[in-house]
């Protein structure tokens, strides 16, 4: 049983200190632009797929090298 009350405890004290840090998040304007954060996501994810070779992206060097050669 004691083990029960210390588990409401700790999950009410996380409760309180997830709210109080929405409550500052919010306070500071850390939730004014969400749309530039999904853009940065967007964007970071797509250049990391160009970039890939397993993707089959393409390496701007080795085509330079394949010109000098050819």
């Amino acid at each position: 049983m004691e083990v029960t009350w210390i588990a409401i405890l700790a999950s009410l004290c996380m409760g309180i200190g997830a709210g109080l840090v929405f409550v500052f998040a919010v306070k500071r304007n850390y939730f004014r632009d969400l749309e530039d954060a999904k853009y940065q996501v967007f964007w970071s994810d797509l250049e990391e797929l160009v970039r890939s070779p397993q993707a089959g992206g393409v390496d701007h060097d080795d085509d330079k090298s394949r010109q000098t050669e050819g």
